[in-house]
């Protein structure tokens, strides 16, 4: 559990220290825009970091930030190129939500495996623990067998021969 919310932390503080340096990005001084780059190519529009290429239209357009995705009117998804230009965003997309999926479900699975495995430590200490106080008891049990199986020889020994185990003086008494 203590390695998985260290894994935890250290996503998050990564994550957090993007962010900072995303930040510190954009109050760089402007890059040209975007536009001065339309009717070139993919790679030299892809140089700036927040320009869209559409394909297409062969079109540099400044990247929609608020809106996340671009609309379809700007530049259809499998036609738009960000970042890479043999990787269209519609793919993007999908081969990020499906890594953000499969890194989801391996966290779920982690999660369940060291429950699990805590639980079934705890069920089995708790079999060990029983089976041990059984060996305790059934130990204990024939101990005291032998003890009074001892006692009661020792008692016969000592009827046999006269020793009364009442009074350890008698014997000299009767000489």
């Amino acid at each position: 559990m203590f390695r998985l919310c260290t894994v935890l932390n250290l996503i998050c503080i990564s994550f957090v220290s993007a962010l900072t340096f995303a930040n510190a990005q954009t109050s760089t001084p402007p890059s040209p825009s975007c536009a001065s780059r339309s009717n070139t190519s993919c790679d030299e529009c892809l140089q700036i970091l927040t320009c869209l290429w559409c394909k297409t239209t062969e079109q540099c357009i400044d990247y929609p930030v608020r809106t996340i995705l671009p609309s379809h009117n700007l530049c259809p998804l499998p036609e738009a190129r960000w970042g890479l230009c043999w990787l269209n965003f519609q793919a993007l997309i999908i081969s990020v939500s499906v890594l953000a999926g499969v890194i989801v479900i391996a966290i779920c699975v982690c999660c369940c495996c060291c429950c699990c495995r805590k639980s079934e430590r705890t069920a089995g200490d708790k079999r060990e623990d029983a089976k041990a106080e059984q060996q305790n008891q059934a130990r204990k049990y024939r101990q005291e067998e032998r003890r009074t199986e001892m006692k009661t020889r020792h008692d016969e020994i000592r009827q046999k021969y006269g020793l009364a185990k009442g009074n350890a003086y008698s014997r000299m008494e009767n000489n």
